[in-house]
């Protein structure tokens, strides 16, 4: 077991991890990046960027929200291993993206990195005794192979961190979930990415029809909780992706895969479903030749 090391681990500036942020991108190096989303839905999301090839792979994680033991089965389908993660990067903190055992199963290297929105609620549920980065709004640079770009947006009390990640050769992910509403700022962030990771959390007609508690339909719809199918899909519209949509986050209650999907029927990029406990088909985000 790896010793414990407390907040004062904590690292504010950007600029830690790998090159400067500033004018990074003709520094990053070149190698193989891909994208699998491990699951997503409201039982847990987690979704990782696989580094290089064969034997050598690194992980990082985009949110944590399935328990270790469970990423570990995902992974082995994968032929990974935990030992292989350098960090993961939190989108916020919800149950559903972040499971605390996580400070504990970690490689002694590996480290946090989150909004500083989100660092007193880290303090409170105990994961902060891991080394941890705490970003704003300046690029960060992760490792020297893509440089992260976060944008704080609704949701709930502390807001959700959406992220343009550009790696070598300057092809880009979009990283969306658990956004409350469309906003132009969003927009702005995420025009025209290769690849971009949304969620489409709801149809209105059936979480209208659902037999959840007034309160919580209120809190998914009212501009703070999650996106609609609709909503969803006017936002891809409007950000243009060039390549690839990854649908996240369908609510196993008040969606279906063929509603998310048949609002994106003839749309000029490929369309992928994420499932709630099965990995997605790798999709390429490194340059090709």
């Amino acid at each position: 077991m790896p010793s414990l090391v407390r907040t004062e681990a904590i690292e504010v500036s950007p600029h830690l991890w790998g090159p400067r942020a500033t004018g990074a991108q003709s520094n990053l190096r070149e190698t193989p990046v891909s994208l699998v989303v491990l699951a997503s839905s409201s039982s847990g999301n987690c979704s990782a960027l696989i580094v290089g090839s064969g034997a050598t792979r690194r992980i990082i994680l985009l949110d944590a929200g399935i328990s270790p033991r469970r990423t570990t089965l995902r992974f082995a389908e994968l032929g990974l291993s935990r030992d292989q993660i350098d960090a993961i990067v939190f989108t916020h903190l919800d149950t559903d993206h972040c499971v605390p055992t996580w400070a504990r199963f970690l490689p002694k290297h590996a480290r946090f990195l989150m909004h500083k929105r989100h660092r007193a609620r880290a303090e409170r549920i105990g994961i902060l005794s891991r080394r941890t980065t705490i970003f704003e709004s300046d690029p960060v640079p992760l490792d020297g192979i893509a440089t992260l770009s976060p944008a704080l947006l609704s949701h709930d009390s502390l807001g959700v961190a959406v992220f343009r990640i550009e790696f070598a050769g300057g092809r880009t992910l979009g990283f969306a979930t658990d956004v409350g509403a469309p906003t132009p700022n969003m927009v702005h962030h995420l025009k025209g990415v290769d690849v971009l990771a949304i969620e489409s959390n709801y149809c209105p007609r059936m979480q209208e029809a659902s037999d959840r508690p007034v309160y919580l339909k209120r809190r998914i719809t009212g501009g703070s909780g999650h996106l609609s199918n609709e909503q969803t899909a006017s936002l891809v519209r409007s950000i243009a992706p060039r390549e690839h949509v990854v649908l996240l986050h369908l609510s196993r209650q008040c969606n279906t895969p063929d509603l998310a999907q048949r609002l994106h029927a003839d749309a000029p990029y490929s369309l992928t479903v994420a499932h709630p406990d099965e990995p997605i088909a790798p999709i390429q985000l490194s340059a090709m030749h």
